[in-house]
């Protein structure tokens, strides 16, 4: 039996690949603690899985409005979320991180847990560092789209040196944005650090993962050693063993297949009209639709008719291959279960890798996209109108990722390192 500990930041997208790979640690024996936000405790500890809190503890947003909208802003949303909510808690996140790893035989960052290197330095221990999206990599050999640079991404097939030029501007800003971390390595007494721990410095020189499909994003050469594909680790409980929202099965039963909407855990907070133009767009295509409007009460919605179910949260798993197509904001996690699910999907991207995965996705030919800003009930409708043209190619896709064992290729990477 080895000692696992995996520390990860952000929304449930964030949060549920680690859970999924910590449940499947545990089943092949292994001691598994997950490090993450006090928010998070009663659904880690729901599966009975050894949880240590990480500041931030991202309750005290849940109040501000203004942050879900800043961190969901096109073009600054990641520049906000990096020296709003996570570098200024970077002490404390290495305080905490330190003393959840001091007995680790391995250690398994995430992107934004900037700490997590930096401890696994000062204990000499080994560490992984997992990436749940290909965006994550900034690679200049395949067409990306980020929302801070999508006026470039018609030229990207034709001049890739463009895109390196940007993303050497890019490491000049960011370097600004990383003073932060320098300052603690000297603080804790490790040695200065050429690399820029907001981009290259992020990997691991002991090895990385991608914990999503090869058929999502096949490997590139520019990535970091190790980052082949492994699979999606897949898991979508609100609460371990918690039943679908009353009324939903027997709504699925009732008729034809509906229109999921849905807009994740994060992008669901600042949602605007996404839930009242989806309203009328149904209302419009004559359609049945399930609406999963967040369970924070942040989303009202008008009487609705018998055609249309409204509720809080569901496990895609169990809905998603029962849609007709699901609409959302393209986050990994959301989208990852669209693909499995065999069913075309529209994407409304909102910041972040929301827009290259939305990209993806269409040029894979298994769904569309409607940008953010011409969002409402005709544009919605309009993507909907014929999409059942995409079910062969969204079937044949999906078959190809349930294929796919993710979690024993994650789980036997990560017990190769411990060799």
């Amino acid at each position: 039996m080895a000692r696992f500990v995996l520390t990860t930041f952000g929304s449930f997208g964030d949060l549920h690949p680690y859970i999924a790979v910590a449940l499947a640690l545990r089943r092949r024996g292994h001691q598994v603690t997950l490090v993450a936000s006090e928010a998070y405790r009663l659904k880690v500890e729901s599966e009975g899985l050894d949880f240590h809190p990480c500041p931030p503890d991202l309750t005290q947003f849940l109040d501000d409005p203004e942050t879900f909208r800043m961190a969901m802003h096109p073009r600054l949303g990641t520049q906000y979320i990096l020296t709003k909510m996570v570098l200024p808690y970077l002490r404390q996140s290495y305080d905490a991180t330190l003393a959840a790893c001091q007995d680790a035989d391995l250690i398994v960052s995430h992107v934004l847990s900037f700490a997590t290197p930096l401890v696994a330095e000062k204990l000499g221990k080994r560490w992984l560092q997992a990436a749940l999206q290909p965006l994550a990599f900034m690679s200049t050999e395949e067409p990306m789209l980020h929302p801070a640079f999508s006026f470039l991404s018609p030229l990207h097939g034709v001049s890739p040196a463009l895109y390196r030029k940007v993303f050497k501007a890019l490491a000049g800003i960011s370097r600004f944005w990383a003073r932060p971390i320098h300052r603690l390595r000297q603080e804790v007494g490790l040695p200065p650090s050429r690399q820029n721990p907001l981009l290259e410095g992020m990997f691991s020189p002991h090895g990385n993962q991608s914990w999503f499909s090869r058929h999502f994003a096949p490997p590139m050469g520019d990535w970091p050693s190790g980052s082949e594909p492994l699979g999606f680790p897949f898991y979508d409980q609100l609460m371990a063993g918690q039943p679908l929202p009353p009324g939903l099965s027997e709504f699925l039963d009732a008729g034809e297949p509906p229109v999921v909407f849905t807009l994740g855990s994060s992008a669901v907070m600042t949602a605007g009209p996404f839930y009242t133009e989806a309203l009328k767009a149904v209302e419009m295509l004559g359609c049945r639709a399930v609406m999963l409007v967040g369970v924070f009460g942040r989303n009202p919605l008008p009487p609705v008719s018998s055609k249309v179910f409204v509720g809080d949260y569901a496990p895609y798993s169990a809905i998603f291959p029962r849609a007709l197509a699901t609409v959302h904001q393209g986050g990994v996690g959301t989208t990852a279960q669209a693909l499995r699910s065999g069913q075309p999907t529209v994407i409304v991207p909102f910041s972040h890798d929301q827009p290259d995965n939305a990209a993806r996705c269409v040029r894979l030919g298994v769904g569309r996209t409607v940008s953010r800003s011409q969002y409402s009930a005709r544009t919605i409708a309009e993507a909907l109108r014929g999409i059942e043209v995409l079910a062969p190619r969204s079937r044949e896709l999906g078959a190809r990722i349930a294929s796919e064992d993710g979690l024993t290729r994650i789980c036997e990477g990560l017990e190769a390192q411990l060799k």
